[in-house]
């Protein structure tokens, strides 16, 4: 992937935050708009509710013939100008002929109209006041009411207040003059006036009446304008903002997840050993700022790596024509002379060539599996046959240790895409290594899994100690009792076959071997579907 710099999307992440504090901001003044438009109205349908459900239930119970008189008196005794008229004939909404027929009150500014079905009947009562609302109409409204209770039975008395009762009005009749009242407010009550109580601490209103003759008396209140939002306002706006600002959080760490997910995908890549891989930079916030580091870093290692595996592979080949010149010399010289001791220093001189030979042959062997590694070469693969695979690598080394029994187990037919060669010589390596470890039996397994291929090697040796078994996978690694020249071996052969298994997309362990008792290396080789 190539460092790509997007100045459209530059600093993306601040402002899709900055955005969303808008946002909210602007939902907040909507929301509080709305919240106190709602309020507004629901106080001016408290107001209402008493005068308006008095007229429509004194009117509900009053002859046709005599309703015209009634809304007279009540015209002017609330200085309103009321009009009955059918309900089709009203100019109403949807909405509006809902609230009507759930016996609620519509109430509507400059000017002020109340509109109120009677209870039962098509008729509909129009209140319409030039003026705001204010002492008059609640005043009208208590006396007409107290005017009526006066004119009622007293065991109908309750009944009828609580059909009345509505809103924020709650009435009720007193036995006894309440407290705290003046002697003016006391001699009013007595002439029939009604007084105004005012707590200004809760902003709330209570109206007095004195029933006609009675010394029983009507209290309406306390009514107030609510400082609190009702349960049904403050549910919605919360769950409203909540979800809204859930969806905006959302966006923005789905927005961070996805490039922290491409840049853990591009760092098990280089883990994986495909070097070349970078991350797309898309903006300058903290994320696209590790992005350009972790390229940095990315291309580091590789130029590290690179450097070092060129300069593996030139002193690797240099070395060669040293070696062959030597080699050249000391063939020259045995041609040269007949004496015993000289042909026997220099056989061991041809002995040591040979074995110098052979490293730089391990060496550049290791260096071109990570230079594959590295630039993420694709391997060359094909079918193999696993079992004449590992009778070929027998067949290879029994000549060279005679003293041991190599065997391979009874088994299926096994077979799996890899490249031939690096396989069968990790393969060759291990089957090695156990040889020079052996004390008489090296035994090859092979086990046909589902989705891997594994094969393992066991000898009947001393095994390897558990706390050096994660070392000797590393270049020129060995044990410390394996140090000897005799024991052979350069420490490469367990790297190279990791590399190899590395380069496969599988994976080499080593443990003990529960049929032998030595060591155990087990090689896992993931099946690979055929090209197309």
């Amino acid at each position: 992937m190539q460092r790509v710099f997007s100045s459209g999307s530059f600093l993306r992440f601040y402002v899709l935050l900055g955005l969303a504090l808008l946002v909210m901001f602007a939902m907040a003044l909507a929301g509080r708009s709305f919240i106190e438009q709602v309020r507004r109205e629901d106080y001016r349908e408290q107001l209402a509710a008493l005068p308006m459900s008095l007229m429509t239930r004194r009117l509900a119970d009053t002859p046709v013939e005599q309703r015209s008189d009634l809304l007279d008196r009540f015209s002017e005794r609330l200085d309103l100008k009321l009009t009955l008229l059918p309900i089709a004939d009203a100019d109403l909404g949807y909405f509006e002929r809902s609230r009507l027929e759930q016996g609620k009150i519509l109430v509507a500014e400059d000017p002020w109209l109340l509109q109120q079905r009677l209870p039962e009947s098509t008729q509909l009562l129009q209140a319409l006041l030039a003026d705001d609302w204010s002492e008059h109409q609640w005043h009208g409204s208590i006396s007409l009411l107290g005017d009526w209770l006066a004119r009622t039975p007293l065991d109908e008395r309750e009944s009828l207040i609580d059909e009345l009762r509505s809103g924020s009005w709650p009435l009720q009749l007193l036995a006894t003059v309440p407290d705290r009242l003046t002697a003016e407010q006391q001699t009013l009550l007595v002439s029939g006036g009604v007084v105004t109580q005012l707590v200004s601490d809760k902003l709330s209103i209570t109206l007095l009446y004195q029933l006609p003759g009675e010394s029983a008396w009507l209290q309406a209140g306390p009514i107030s304008r609510g400082d609190t939002l009702p349960l049904n306002l403050h549910l919605p706006l919360l769950v409203g903002l909540m979800i809204v600002l859930s969806l905006i959080i959302y966006l923005i760490m789905r927005s961070i997840e996805e490039r922290m997910a491409r840049l853990e995908l591009a760092a098990t890549r280089i883990a994986s050993g495909r070097l070349e891989t970078r991350v797309k930079v898309e903006s300058g916030d903290f994320l696209g700022r590790l992005g350009m580091a972790f390229n940095g870093m990315a291309n580091q290692v590789q130029s590290l790596l690179r450097g070092q595996q060129e300069m593996i592979r030139a002193v690797s080949h240099e070395l060669r024509t040293p070696v062959a010149r030597i080699r050249f010399a000391v063939q020259m010289v045995e041609d040269m002379t007949d004496q015993p001791a000289i042909r026997r220093q220099l056989q061991g001189i041809d002995a040591d060539i040979a074995e110098l030979d052979e490293l730089v042959d391990e060496i550049l062997t290791y260096a071109r599996l990570g230079g594959e590694t590295i630039n993420g070469a694709e391997l060359e693969t094909g079918l193999v046959d696993c079992r004449a695979m590992a009778e070929r690598v027998i067949d290879t080394l029994s000549p060279l240790h005679e003293g041991l029994t190599l065997a391979l187990t009874q088994g299926d037919e096994v077979e799996l895409l890899a490249e031939p060669r690096y396989l069968q010589r990790a393969l060759q390596n291990l089957v090695g290594n156990a040889c020079r470890h052996a004390k008489a039996r090296v035994v090859i397994r092979l086990w046909d899994e589902p989705r891997l291929v594994r094969i393992d090697v066991e000898d009947d040796g001393l095994g390897i100690p558990p706390e050096a078994r994660a070392d000797i996978f590393k270049p020129f690694a060995r044990l410390d009792d394996s140090r000897a020249r005799s024991s052979g071996g350069y420490g490469l052969g367990l790297s190279i076959v990791q590399k190899i298994m590395a380069s496969h997309g599988g994976s080499v362990t080593v443990d003990t071997s529960p049929h032998l008792g030595g060591a155990r290396f087990t090689l896992l080789i993931p099946r690979r579907d055929p090209p197309a």
